[in-house]
């Protein structure tokens, strides 16, 4: 081979290589899961959350593939649905939302996927309120103490 010959075979475009399904850009494979990202945009917050809620959270462990990137498979996604509702919609701290997690443990049947609303809680457990209903139901059971109190004459 000659210079030439070489420098022709430099010069010649490389053909793109054929993309496998699972490493693809952008394609969230099933196997694979989604990536911080994709599962961010999901739960409605920013990655840097989902990271700062993996040191709070034992519980939130998300596959990470040999280049560190974090890959959160179905059941992660639910554990994100619920420790953002925790937080998000019922006021929980972190630490209140860990013993709840502690206490009773993460069940993805009782979010509802669609909403991430908790669906009917277990026998025995009184369903989560939010603060203006929890208020409303608290002022109702004052006046109704209150009226009791009035009845037994102790003014």
């Amino acid at each position: 081979m000659n210079r030439s010959s070489r420098r022709a075979d430099k010069t010649e475009p490389k053909k793109p290589r054929a993309a496998s399904a699972d490493s693809s850009p952008g394609s969230s494979g099933d196997d694979r899961g989604l990536k911080i990202g994709e599962a961010a945009k999901v739960i409605g917050v920013e990655a840097y959350v989902l990271r700062f809620w993996e040191t709070q959270f034992q519980i939130l462990k998300p596959k990470h593939a040999r280049s560190k990137h974090r890959f959160y498979q179905p059941r992660d996604i639910e554990t994100l649905k619920l420790i953002k509702r925790l937080l998000h919609e019922e006021g929980f701290t972190i630490a209140g939302a860990n013993k709840y997690i502690r206490e009773n443990g993460i069940d993805p049947s009782n979010i509802d996927s669609a909403s991430g609303q908790a669906a009917d809680p277990p026998a025995g457990k009184a369903p989560a309120l939010n603060n203006s209903e929890t208020r409303r139901a608290l002022a109702e059971v004052r006046r109704d103490l209150e009226s009791i109190h009035k009845l037994l004459g102790n003014d």
